[in-house]
């Protein structure tokens, strides 16, 4: 079950490591202050935003959901200077599983996701504001035409931001997934239908991987109450062909995959890393872990090949392209059981196909926020920490703990 779901929490040992992961760590991690509460943010939305140069390269984090799944409505700020957090204005409505982008102007747009106390049925919004780092305060936009969760968002070239898919309720019990897309113009402030994706997904990640070229990932298809399957299904999106753009299907991956991460790599191709286990793999073996195995996209032809596999199998992690050109995969659990955070961190070469581990992070988590600073220490904050069965009374524990690598 992943954690995006909505209406059942659930519980992971971790992986062995590899024997890699002895090798000599590169790297280490250094306490960075704590959020004003324990919070976490279901990937593959980034959750933490870096302002522009005008307000201090501050980090800012807005909504998530607590221990309990209750959407939190408060948005606090990073100060990478002083490691310090502080409030700044709210959000209008609380939120989880919603979009946090930002806008050509420095201004971030947040929209969508689930309000209000862990209840069912479960409430949907379709609500969108934006917040103004001049004033620190949040204003109302456009209202998307339909409520959706678990959805993902992207800026497009010319300033505007496209949101696809995502989740629905289908009663009170169970969801459906989208296949609408809307797109927002900031110029506006108004919501305008995009054509529709072939495939219905949530939880997908979505990246821009050319000039008007944008790829989402996979995801998961929900199929049964508290029930879900991962997708192989990946899609190129072209916001410059008719009145709403296009979809066009290519390459699948070859394990389907949800709660995974995908990063672009400076050659302008694509990394996917971890996910839920997909079950019977390629070659009739049958796997309940998350994954291990890597794929690369390359989108001149549109093909996925499989690289040199992570020390550990991970879900719920996140992947963040450094500026040096390797990737930093950080934290996660496995879906085996949900029950722990993971410290393991390690890095990624394109360049040489290889993982090489970090320093371990102080506090093991999954479902954190996390960002490349522009000096290029990276921050994770918040996530889960212990669920299920490794939790004193079966009750998630989220930490707000935060911290920061650095080489």
């Amino acid at each position: 079950m992943p954690r995006t779901d909505p209406l059942t929490a659930p519980a992971t040992p971790p992986t062995a490591t590899d024997a890699r992961a002895a090798a000599a760590a590169v790297g280490g991690w250094q306490p960075a202050g704590d959020l004003p509460a324990p919070a976490y943010f279901a990937p593959p939305s980034p959750s933490a935003i870096v302002l522009d140069d005008a307000h201090g390269n501050k980090v800012l984090i807005a909504g998530g959901e607590d221990g309990a799944r209750n959407a939190l409505g408060g948005a606090v700020l990073f100060d990478p200077v002083e490691r310090t957090w502080e409030g700044t204005g709210p959000l209008s409505v609380p939120r989880r599983l919603h979009t946090t982008t930002k806008l050509a102007n420095g201004e971030v747009l947040v929209t969508g996701g689930l309000t209000g106390p862990f209840t069912l049925p479960v409430a949907p919004v379709s609500s969108a504001e934006i917040y103004d780092p001049a004033h620190g305060s949040w204003r109302a936009t456009g209202a998307l035409h339909e409520a959706r969760y678990a959805h993902a968002a992207v800026r497009l070239d010319d300033g505007r931001v496209l949101v696809t898919g995502g989740l629905a309720p289908r009663d009170s019990l169970t969801h459906s997934a989208l296949y609408s897309a809307e797109i927002y113009d900031p110029a506006s402030g108004e919501w305008t239908p995009a054509a529709a994706m072939h495939d219905a997904r949530g939880g997908h990640p979505m990246l821009r991987i050319g000039a008007n070229r944008f790829i989402v990932v996979g995801g998961m298809l929900p199929v049964g109450r508290g029930l879900y399957t991962g997708l192989s299904f990946c899609e190129v999106y072209d916001p410059t062909t008719g009145p709403g753009g296009t979809w066009t299907p290519t390459g699948s991956l070859r394990v389907a995959r949800k709660s995974h991460q995908a990063t672009l790599l400076a050659d302008g191709s694509v990394l996917v890393t971890g996910g839920d286990g997909a079950g019977r793999q390629d070659d009739w073996s049958f796997s309940v872990y998350s994954q291990w195995v890597t794929e690369r996209y390359t989108p001149s032809n549109g093909r996925w090949s499989e690289m040199e596999p992570m020390t550990v199998g991970r879900s719920h992690h996140r992947a963040l392209a450094l500026r040096s050109g390797k990737v930093l995969v950080i934290g996660g659990t496995d879906d085996a059981s949900f029950d722990v955070g993971y410290q393991n961190a390690e890095v990624y070469d394109p360049a040489a196909n290889t993982w090489t581990p970090t320093g371990g992070m102080v506090t093991g988590r999954w479902a954190c926020a996390a960002a490349e600073l522009k000096d290029g220490r990276v921050l994770a904050a918040g996530g889960l920490v212990l669920s299920g069965a490794a939790a004193p009374d079966s009750t998630d524990v989220a930490t707000g703990a935060s911290e920061l690598f650095a080489v």
